[in-house]
């Protein structure tokens, strides 16, 4: 596709889902993200810091858009900024693999707030998420890896995914879109530091890239304007985010022949997606094998950059850091035999065969590897048995990934189990229902 210039693209690219007819793969997509998306919201609204925010003065009003954690209707900001932190608080939210991106939290708790608060028809919602979706995943694929080096991107590309789809819901024409993705380049913003450190404020970044993207979309609705160069400019979003002029290339390559939200990734571990190739390759090992957790004396990790650089963390104190820490979700892995939400409760973290196993395991980076991160996340383990076996393990890819997707009825039972830590066999059931078969959403989930 030839690029003049990028807004504009992405403008057009976002108004064509106002109408472009939805194929049967798109709408499976787009039920099955949004299926997702409440499978890590739910037990992330019994958490901090969704718990601190539902009840919180946030000066926003009031409104018809409900607030999960609290059950009650408030505004569409104030909802999203609830939902989305919720949804991204206990690490099972989905991913552009290739873009490192969650588009998830931030694209559809703004839209679903947008769309509860109007009383809009789910066929209007889904194409909002729809093309949520295909900006702010293209728009990562521009700007990345240099971006992720000190952006969170889903904190800074989700302000841009949640304006988009935002706009679709406020009838914005394509020249209003494009001002709303400007505004919210200059409203994006949440660095590697909260990310990687501790405190809540990691989920608080896709809270406020949905809010501040709606925020954006209003404004531009409203007749506010942006740069048209916004996103290529000399001083524009690419060139100060690290990205330079952008790669503009790689972010149209087959835009109108697939759209992102086809191609997610599914986590089916609680924990950093980095750790994910390791956990996968483990998996594998032991399967093939059948070795327990007391037989290993050592435990080699090779792994991409980040999987050193963000995950290599021998001591981690609290669920948020352990989430993070490659030694300890494998030790997890291997005593627990899975690494979902009962890993980062009290009893785990303090497991002291857990921590003694924490300590056999080292993580390094290979270059080979590295080379061909962000489109293939891969590990290699070397494994050393205390009956003298040494066993070794090339993992190509992840679970979840496109290359090897969860099964529909796997993504069923991670929402039900997921889901299930909060609300009721019957409510979880009726849920599941009116994501995936009723067409009158997003209304018909007040009731929840």
């Amino acid at each position: 596709m030839s690029v003049t210039n990028p807004l504009l693209t992405f403008a057009d690219l976002a108004l064509g889902w106002h109408s472009r007819p939805l194929d049967e793969a798109v709408q499976k997509a787009v039920r099955h993200a949004l299926l997702d998306w409440f499978a890590t919201t739910i037990p992330g609204t019994v958490r901090a810091p969704a718990t601190l925010l539902a009840n919180a003065d946030m000066g926003t009003g009031s409104g018809g858009a409900i607030c999960l954690t609290s059950g009650r209707a408030t505004s569409p900001r104030q909802a999203a900024f609830v939902n989305a932190a919720a949804s991204h608080t206990v690490e099972f939210d989905d991913i552009f693999r290739d873009g490192g991106y969650h588009p998830g939290s931030p694209t559809i708790a703004a839209a679903l707030a947008l769309a509860q608060d109007r009383n809009l028809p789910r066929e209007a919602f889904d194409r909002a998420v729809i093309a949520g979706y295909e900006v702010g995943c293209r728009l990562a694929l521009a700007l990345q890896p240099a971006h992720y080096e000190y952006w969170h991107i889903t904190a800074t590309l989700g302000t841009i995914g949640a304006a988009t789809s935002a706009a679709l819901l406020l009838g914005c024409d394509r020249d209003q879109i494009a001002h709303a993705i400007a505004i919210a380049s200059s409203f994006a913003g949440g660095h590697q530091q909260n990310l990687q450190g501790a405190g809540t404020a990691k989920a608080l970044h896709p809270g406020h890239a949905a809010e501040a993207g709606l925020l954006a979309a209003y404004a531009a609705r409203a007749g506010a304007t942006g740069s048209l160069d916004a996103l290529h400019g000399q001083h524009g979003y690419a060139a100060a985010t690290g990205a330079g002029t952008g790669n503009w290339e790689a972010a149209f390559a087959g835009a109108g022949d697939w759209t992102p939200i086809t191609r997610m990734t599914v986590k089916i571990h609680g924990c950093c997606g980095h750790v994910f190739p390791a956990l996968d390759g483990i998996g594998a090992l032991r399967q093939q094998h059948g070795f327990a957790f007391e037989d290993i004396e050592a435990l080699l990790v090779e792994g991409y950059g980040a999987t050193k650089s963000m995950c290599d963390r021998p001591d981690p104190q609290g669920a948020q850091e352990a989430r993070f820490s490659l030694q300890y979700c494998l030790a997890a892995q291997l005593v627990l035999r899975s690494v979902r939400l009962d890993a980062f409760e009290e009893a785990a973290l303090t497991n002291s065969n857990i921590r003694a196993l924490m300590r056999r395991i080292k993580v390094e980076r290979a270059e080979d590897l590295a080379a061909a991160y962000p489109a293939r996340r891969m590990a290699r383990l070397h494994l050393r048995l205390k009956d003298g076996r040494a066993l070794d393990h090339f993992q190509p890819s992840r679970k979840g990934d496109p290359e090897d997707p969860v099964t529909p009825a796997e993504l069923v039972a991670k929402f039900d189990e997921l889901a299930g830590s909060v609300l009721d066999a019957a409510s979880v059931e009726a849920l599941r229902f009116r994501i995936l078969d009723d067409d009158h959403l997003p209304a018909g989930l007040r009731p929840l």
